[in-house]
């Protein structure tokens, strides 16, 4: 949003003496970014003035127009210019250029020999002179509005220096100089002239019948206003084609240009229908029957029943809020003509916008909300304009809907004190407000002003009051903290996770926390797993659910990554997942005042869902390449239950293995890790079909840990240093292939006393005959006070091999 400050001025009583910096500084006080300042004229130096065409040549043999034109500068003799333009005529009045002025870009001006003629000067376009992008042809001021020989610089106003202002999307009213001029007066504690005063006294004589306001839906209110006798020739007043300029738009036509002019004074945008293409009432609602409608950039738009639209008996003349139909346009023919003003509803304008692409000057507005109160008075305005300027007759003013007020709202004065955390007056806070607008009573109940409908709760008012004193004018302090700071059991395991990870090669990533059905669907997800949350606004409706697991967003991301030339991967996220497991009690919204209740803490955390906290990782492709040491390896399921059962050993915690069906990992080929009785996470193979979906090389392999299911345990479990040597002993033992290593692990362990210090499975043979297999075993014993003797160590082998034998049929392999 642009803001001329000669424009401002006219609202706001800013002494010159402030500088540009020091109300750019003011706007950002208040809330707002000031992208740019633009000091309009200071490049443009030299003489620039007011001449009046006497004579055109057109010069022959050029492949383009070129004209040979005598000009009265007010010098007393004729000056001849060569232009390329040609949307002038003799009698004219245009904007030269004489020698020795400089325009923007440092283009110096002087007398130069072209075409076989001396041009001593040059008339002046728009873009030429820096006002605006406008090419087309040069500048014409109309008779009346400057004479010869006047300083140009002065007639079209060109000295301004203009703020280029970026307004949050809660702050609509701030898209016209009437809520800027407002913001301005209140923080540099100026008066304030309301533009919207001048209408509001506004009477008009009915002189016939208009064009009557149906109002279907999508609105609160809706003003119409008929004119009739107006000239089409009319021309915009140079002075306010100039601010629409500053303003960075294009002047088009005296109606249209009112119209624009009025939505950039006062903030409501307004739509100029030639009434000879009204057919009946003119109404707002939604078509029944999809058809096609021409907008008025030439675009053929789809229109069906949830498009907002205005439209007369027989079709839609206009997008609502968005933009008009091209056959209902102004056109250089147009004499009757019906203002429509509205108060359209910000979600269907919004709607239109996006589902057309269209985003206009006032989309943008009615998506931010406007001033309800601005339908009357803007149309009132733009009716004013068109009959000043355009001579037209005003013929009846017809609405229907009604202005939606503002709530009321008591406040406490020292809430706001206390909320900021510094001293404020009641009578300040009662000046502040008054300032932005709110009507204060002696007890303070405040009633917003009716442009400010984000004004509803206490807070609200305490962040008006902030502004206008200024934030820096709050002194930070910093809360009291423990005196030794630390991070929760939890937290501390969550970063070594991390950092072993990280040092093990692995790369952390972090995805959106979204997916869809199908996804959910196709790894095979079921029951709890599956079970989610739909979101009522997603970012995309291609991922309108919560994630219920990591591996879809690790998979997606290992794809894009391989499409992109990367050949091998090892990733990993810790992030939350989102589990549909019990029913969500309504949202509420608690005082901010003071701490919630343990009542309130329990209520909210039940209004939102479950969210585990999860790590998980992905591993495809070689982890070591082939050379001269040896050949290539790929990742296998062994690494990803190595990389569990490292994380496990850093939380000093015991767990068992069990093999596990899971999805989406291969059958048979998942590893389910169990502590103090209950899975905590899952390693081994991607099923070939998961692998196949995200075109992952083959049998690449993850693994996941719920991490909030890891109990905490002390952070160094320490153990004895044994004084007495140990004795190892190797077994190896044929099992059939279906014995699990597990439990004939557990059977010599069980087998083999107490003084078995530790067992670890070093070998597995496969190629034996009749579905056998070897599997060889180390075995540590040790006492803790004396040596142990040959025959104690062999006696405790025997009775390990032996109960191994009992439990799993294992015999002890000889060969």
């Amino acid at each position: 949003m642009r803001a001329p400050l000669s424009w401002l001025k006219e609202h706001a009583e800013i002494p010159d003496s402030f500088s540009s910096t020091e109300i750019a500084d003011a706007f950002i006080r208040v809330g707002f970014e000031v992208e740019e300042i633009i000091y309009q004229g200071r490049d443009l130096t030299g003489p620039l003035v007011i001449g009046q065409v006497i004579s055109i040549e057109e010069i022959a043999d050029s492949k383009k127009p070129i004209r040979f034109v005598g000009l009265d500068c007010g010098e007393g003799a004729t000056r001849f210019v060569i232009c390329g333009a040609t949307n002038f005529l003799v009698g004219d009045l245009v904007v030269v250029a004489l020698p020795g002025a400089i325009l923007p870009g440092n283009f110096a001006i002087s007398a130069r020999q072209t075409y076989g003629k001396t041009s001593d000067g040059m008339i002046c376009s728009s873009r030429e002179l820096a006002l605006s992008e406008e090419h087309s042809g040069i500048i014409v001021v109309q008779h009346g509005e400057a004479k010869i020989g006047d300083d140009a610089t002065q007639t079209l106003d060109i000295n301004d220096v203009i703020f280029d202002i970026s307004i949050n999307p809660d702050r609509g009213y701030a898209l016209s100089i009437r809520g800027l001029a407002r913001e301005i007066a209140a923080a540099l504690n100026v008066a304030f002239i309301d533009p919207a005063d001048s209408p509001a006294k506004l009477k008009f004589v009915d002189t016939g019948k208009g064009v009557k306001p149906v109002l279907k839906a999508g609105a609160t209110q809706f003003y119409l206003r008929t004119l009739g006798d107006f000239n089409p020739k009319a021309v915009t007043p140079l002075w306010l084609a100039r601010r629409i300029e500053k303003m960075g738009m294009r002047p088009i036509s005296l109606a249209v240009d009112i119209t624009n002019y009025v939505m950039l004074e006062l903030g409501q945008p307004l739509h100029a229908f030639d009434a000879e293409k009204i057919s009946g009432d003119l109404s707002i609602g939604h078509i029944k029957n999809p058809q096609k409608f021409t907008t008025l950039d030439g675009q053929i738009r789809d229109l069906d029943s949830e498009d907002l639209v205005v439209m007369d008996d027989k079709h839609p003349l206009a997008l609502a809020g968005t933009m008009g139909g091209q056959d209902s346009q102004i056109r250089e023919s147009t004499t009757s003509i019906v203002i429509e003003a509205a108060c359209f509803d910000p979600t269907a304008i919004a709607r239109n916008s996006r589902k057309h692409k269209i985003s206009s000057e006032a989309s943008r507005r009615f998506e931010r909300s406007v001033d309800p109160l601005m339908a009357q008075l803007a149309s009132g305005r733009c009716a004013q304009l068109l009959i000043e300027f355009g001579g037209a007759r005003h013929i009846q003013t017809l609405d229907t809907g009604a202005a939606i007020s503002t709530s009321s709202v008591k406040i406490d004065p020292t809430y706001i004190a206390c909320t900021l955390g510094v001293d404020v007056a009641p009578q300040e806070i009662r000046r502040i407000l008054t300032v932005m607008g709110c009507n204060v009573s002696p007890d303070f109940v405040i009633t917003p002003p009716s442009w400010r409908a984000d004004l509803n709760q206490p807070a609200d008012f305490a962040e008006e009051v902030a502004r206008m004193i200024g934030y820096e004018s709050i002194p930070s302090i910093l809360p009291p903290r423990p005196k030794q700071a630390s991070l929760t059991p939890f937290q501390k395991r969550r970063r070594v996770f991390a950092a072993s990870l990280a040092a093990q090669g692995l790369s952390e990533i972090q995805t959106f926390p979204f997916t869809n059905d199908s996804i959910i669907a196709s790894m095979g997800y079921s029951g709890e797993r599956a079970s989610t949350y739909r979101l009522a606004n997603p970012m995309s409706e291609e991922f309108p659910v919560l994630r219920t697991h990591l591996l879809p967003g690790l998979a997606a991301v290992a794809q894009r990554n391989i499409g992109r030339g990367a050949k091998d991967i090892a990733i990993f996220e810790i992030g939350s997942i989102f589990r549909n497991s019990q029913a969500l009690s309504p949202a509420i919204s608690p005082a901010t005042d003071r701490k919630p209740s343990e009542k309130e803490l329990e209520n909210i955390f039940k209004s939102v869902p479950q969210q585990h906290l999860h790590l998980g990782a992905l591993l495809a492709g070689k982890i070591e390449g082939e050379s001269w040491r040896g050949k290539a390896r790929s990742f296998d399921l062994y690494d990803a239950i190595a990389h569990v059962e490292r994380l496990l050993e850093l939380s000093n915690l015991s767990w068992l293995q069990e093999r596990s069906d899971f999805a989406p990992w291969h059958p048979g080929r998942c590893v389910e890790f169990i502590v103090e009785g209950k899975a905590v996470a899952h390693a081994g193979e991607l099923h070939p079909r998961v692998v196949a979906q995200f075109s992952l090389p083959a049998r690449a392999v993850a693994f996941v840990i719920n991490l909030d299911a890891l109990p905490v345990a002390p952070i160094v479990r320490a153990q004895s240093v044994a004084p007495m040597p140990p004795a190892i002993q190797d077994v190896a033992l044929i099992v059939d292939s279906a014995v699990r290593a597990r439990d004939v692990e557990n059977a010599l362990r069980e087998g083999a006393g107490a003084l078995l210090e530790s067992i670890t499975l070093f070998d597995r043979y496969e190629k034996l005959a009749d579905g056998k297999i070897s599997l060889a075993f180390t075995l540590v014993f040790r006492s803790p006070d004396r040596t142990l003797t040959g025959d104690e160590i062999s006696a405790m082998r025997e009775a390990a091999t032996h109960r191994a034998l009992v439990v799993c049929g294992a015999v002890v392999r000889t060969a």
